[in-house]
């Protein structure tokens, strides 16, 4: 028998379709409250989110599409520019995800702060699933491009730019995932020689 919380993170899956309406208020301050349980070594808090809302996203899909055009993506047709905006005006709510450059920490090696901040993503999806949101974490929409970093107010000097999470009410049916079976990534060590 599989309790809840658990059965909850077994089920969970990315939605990219998705709707209005967005988490109300406080579901969205649960699931940002999420983040802040994440392991977090010399407790940095590293994770930095932007909300994005309403207009903004349309703004926000003006900005990335035209970077990444700029920048001379040949993967950026016409046709994929139009699924691309087809796709946000769907969207109601994105959060922008960056990881916070501790410049002057020499205990706490930046891959941990990484890992910390991956982590807290992790809780906001799954708090996103537990209240029955979907949510899409997406490195697409200029992610890796610095013109897109700095409009969000990411500078790279400052900050890892890690994506966007897309939260809103599933658009359609989506059925379970096929999951592998955990034993196929899970070995013993002995401590003896092979």
């Amino acid at each position: 028998m599989t309790s809840a919380p658990i059965h909850a993170l077994h089920t969970r899956r990315s939605m990219k379709f998705l709707r209005a309406p967005a988490p109300r208020p406080e579901e969205l301050d649960q699931m940002l409250q999420a983040a802040m349980s994440a392991p977090d070594h010399g407790a940095l808090r590293p994770w930095r989110f932007k909300l994005i809302r309403g207009e903004a996203i349309g703004r926000l899909a003006d900005m990335a599409l035209d970077a990444v055009k700029r920048s001379g993506d040949k993967r950026m047709t016409p046709e994929k520019e139009k699924s691309v905006r087809e796709w946000l005006a769907g969207v109601p709510l994105m959060i922008a995800l960056a990881q916070k450059i501790d410049h002057d920490n020499v205990k706490i090696p930046e891959q941990e702060q990484l890992l910390a901040t991956g982590a807290s993503v992790m809780n906001i999806l799954n708090a996103a699933h537990m209240l029955g949101y979907g949510a899409f974490w997406s490195t697409g929409l200029g992610t890796y491009l610095e013109p897109v970093q700095e409009a969000l107010g990411f500078d790279s000097l400052d900050y890892r730019f890690l994506g966007f999470l897309a939260i809103g009410t599933p658009a359609c049916a989506v059925p379970p995932a096929n999951r592998p079976d955990f034993r196929e990534f899970v070995s013993d060590w002995t401590g003896q020689p092979a």
